[in-house]
């Protein structure tokens, strides 16, 4: 396949999306998407890699067809809630008699940040510098080629519970494809949605999935932290299913078709919702409740992890919404109003053509994997040795 036409591919619970982008002059644009049902997932994590093989095949079938080529090779996530950070730091004597800062110094200070005790089923999967420290000088985020004696690196480390690092490298391999990189999703979904602007000034990224819902902040430029919570869309429906005493299918369609979160709606006259051939009976209210309990749990969580995240500090460009599960109707006044943040429907900007939220993790991949080629940190990470290969450190000093 051509460098210019990537292929990415994102493994959720609600399903397996893919896209195909071609990359020109005016940015990246879609030339073919599909998506798959996959049973094989639970909460973001590949429990069965022989069921996910075939949602992969399924979907690379379909994106083959509809762009014209044949699809060896794809970007995929790892997402789920075994994914979780640990901020680390590094210390290093620089190299040259002349003391000047190389990029072997940086490699080093970094690799160096990354050695830290985890548990024998616990990998450290990548590498995100928030910052150097040169001679005692803090606040610097391109250290290459300044003077100085020590040089310090502060980090995130996003670390993997290696099981299912395994059970994704089995998926992947059955599928026949080779993986061109792999992105952790919080990272996905942001490069996806947020501006460069958005990102120095501190801004909050909420993607709330079927299953998970993941949240990443950045500020100053840098990922802060992340994390993956237990909670997303499918529950609301599983909440519906159980008070409405129906089957999934039919809470899904009348949560899509009657749910709303919309503050101070007017009332209407008839309060009722009928489905006469599932003999289905009940109130708007009770289902506006229904959503509303679970909603607010899912962003009463989020501002949890915000707050042993950043503390006090604030966010200028607030919240920025995206996952299948913000197309509920009056979720970004909900959330103001919840979160006391500015908050907005994300849309996909990295990518043209494609506008479905559900898309947003697929779109973010491209983004991030031409970027990689551009800057030429692009890894062929091609079939064994997976979770060493995936490993890879985000260059500060890269343009």
């Amino acid at each position: 396949m051509r460098s210019n036409i990537l292929t990415a591919i994102d493994i959720g619970s609600g399903g397996v999306k893919g896209l195909v982008g071609e990359k020109n002059q005016n940015g990246i644009e879609v030339l073919a998407l599909a998506q798959g049902s996959c049973l094989g997932i639970r909460n973001g994590e590949v429990v069965s890699p022989e069921q996910v093989r075939q949602s992969i095949l399924q979907v690379k079938d379909d994106l083959s067809k509809s762009a014209g080529i044949k699809i060896r090779e794809a970007v995929f996530n790892i997402g789920g809630t075994h994914l979780f950070s640990v901020h680390s730091q590094g210390l290093v004597s620089v190299a040259r008699a002349d003391r000047t800062i190389t990029k072997e110094d940086i490699n080093r200070v970094l690799k160096e940040a990354e050695v830290i005790n985890l548990q024998s089923n616990k990998e450290v999967l990548e590498v995100f510098p928030k910052g150097f420290i040169v001679d005692g000088e803090t606040g610097i985020k391109d250290p290459l080629n300044l003077k100085g004696i020590r040089l310090e690196a502060e980090v995130l480390l996003a670390c993997v519970f290696s099981p299912v690092l395994t059970n994704l490298e089995k998926a992947i391999n059955l599928s026949g494809l080779n993986y061109s990189d792999i992105f952790i999703t919080p990272l996905a979904v942001s490069s996806a949605v947020l501006s460069q602007e958005q990102k120095e000034l501190g801004v909050l990224v909420l993607d709330i999935g079927f299953s998970v819902t993941s949240l990443a902040v950045f500020d100053k430029g840098e990922l802060i932290d992340f994390a993956v919570l237990p909670l997303g869309s499918s529950h609301i429906t599983n909440d519906l299913a159980i008070g409405l005493r129906t089957e999934i299918q039919v809470a899904e369609s009348i949560k899509q078709e009657f749910g709303t979160l919309k503050l101070g709606a007017k009332k209407s006259s008839v309060d009722t919702i009928k489905i006469t051939e599932k003999d289905i009976e009940c109130s708007k209210t009770f289902l506006k409740n229904v959503i509303e309990s679970r909603v607010n749990e899912i962003f009463f969580e989020a501002q949890k992890m915000l707050k042993k995240m950043i503390g006090q500090n604030q966010l200028p460009c607030g919240l920025v919404l995206t996952g299948g599960g913000s197309l509920l109707p009056g979720i970004v006044d909900f959330a103001k109003q919840k979160c006391k943040l500015p908050c907005r429907l994300g849309e996909i900007r990295a990518v043209k053509g494609i506008e479905d939220p559900k898309f947003t993790t697929a779109a973010g991949l491209l983004a991030l994997s031409f970027s990689n080629l551009e800057n030429g940190t692009g890894e062929k990470n091609h079939q064994g040795n997976f979770g060493k290969k995936i490993k890879r450190v985000f260059k500060a000093f890269l343009p």
